[in-house]
């Protein structure tokens, strides 16, 4: 079945897209960064009884079924997983074969995703790593014919974080030198994560979203098109950095992650903000996974990515909604209608 995500992009190359043409991602592979807090809290009794005070977390049944109804609902264009569930859901199940929605998964995982319980990796220069192989992406085991058809997902993430540290980052990008020769031997597609410095850089915070923009331009500039992304993710610094970005390279795709939770105004509000200074395409994770409502919230960020509502509108709208269903929202609607500040960076 035709994939929504290769027409939206056939037509952005085109230059015949419309504004109804921006691309929605869910981000269901947190597994690779937080481990069994991934699916999101329990609202239910612990069912082993461990660390209850802490909470209770859903199980991956639980998770592979929220999956299931995203793909179902079939609104967003992209679903991305880890490289296992991947082979659950798409290899084993078939869930995407007849679906419009494209899978993908996590090509790498670098250590300042590593977000464990008691971790201090975060803290710590990002360093480049990758668990998952291309072949078991694709095919769900090593292959030695990459032309056969694709049985997982020809899709991937690959994520670099420049530390402003020249020992780190020439590791890095010696790294996606090597995972870009691979993805195009084995006819990989990827998009390209680019994370804020997730330590302190020696510059002021109002810099980063300049240094952010010369990495990605100076580190795309020796790609030509065969080894280039399908479209960027990356944190919105801001109106200014994004528009400069976007500006300088029409052809450049530009994503936006969405970071931590937040309040449902600060999700909705950084998908406007971002489309409206250039955007493309958004990826949010967190921000969907722990709504009230999955369904309703991905609901209303296709509404917003599409004109139809605004902010402020659609969080009243969505409080509607869970009132509806009898759901008790995490926040007052006053609460919830607060714009807070967030470190864009995936923890």
């Amino acid at each position: 079945m035709a994939k929504r995500l290769n027409e939206k992009l056939g037509r952005m190359r085109a230059g015949t897209a419309t504004s109804r043409d921006f691309i929605i991602a869910d981000a269901k592979d947190a597994d690779m960064a937080f481990g069994v807090t991934a699916p999101g809290p329990s609202r239910g009794k612990c069912r082993h009884g461990f660390n209850e005070s802490e909470g209770c977390w859903k199980t991956l049944p639980e998770y592979l079924e929220q999956i299931r109804a995203i793909v179902r609902q079939d609104i967003v264009d992209i679903v991305l997983v880890s490289a296992s569930n991947l082979e659950r859901l798409a290899i084993d199940e078939g869930l995407f074969a007849n679906s419009k929605i494209t899978p993908a998964a996590r090509a790498n995982d670098t250590s300042d995703i590593w977000a464990v319980r008691g971790g201090k990796y975060a803290a710590l220069p990002s360093r480049s790593f990758r668990t998952a192989t291309l072949d078991h992406i694709k095919y769900g085991r090593i292959a030695n014919d990459h032309t056969a058809p694709t049985r997982g997902a020809d899709l991937g993430l690959y994520s670099i974080t420049f530390t402003n540290d020249l020992d780190w980052d020439h590791r890095a990008l010696e790294d996606f030198h090597a995972f870009r020769i691979e993805a195009e031997r084995k006819q990989f597609r990827y998009f390209l994560e680019v994370f804020n410095p997730n330590v302190d850089p020696g510059f002021e915070p109002r810099k980063t979203g300049a240094f952010l923009n010369d990495h990605i331009v100076r580190t795309l500039a020796g790609v030509t098109a065969a080894g280039r992304p399908l479209f960027l993710k990356m944190p919105y610094n801001g109106p200014g950095p994004l528009e400069e970005l976007v500006s300088y390279d029409p052809n450049l795709v530009v994503g936006i992650l969405g970071g931590s939770a937040g309040t449902t105004l600060d999700a909705f509000q950084l998908l406007h903000d971002a489309k409206k200074h250039g955007a493309r395409v958004a990826l949010f994770g967190r921000k969907i996974n722990l709504s009230e409502h999955p369904l309703a919230f991905v609901e209303f960020l296709r509404r917003i990515a599409d004109d139809e509502i605004q902010p402020v509108e659609a969080v009243k709208a969505y409080h509607a909604v869970l009132q509806n269903m009898g759901l008790k929202p995490a926040r007052a609607l006053h609460a919830d209608l607060q714009a807070t500040s967030q470190v864009m960076r995936y923890r």
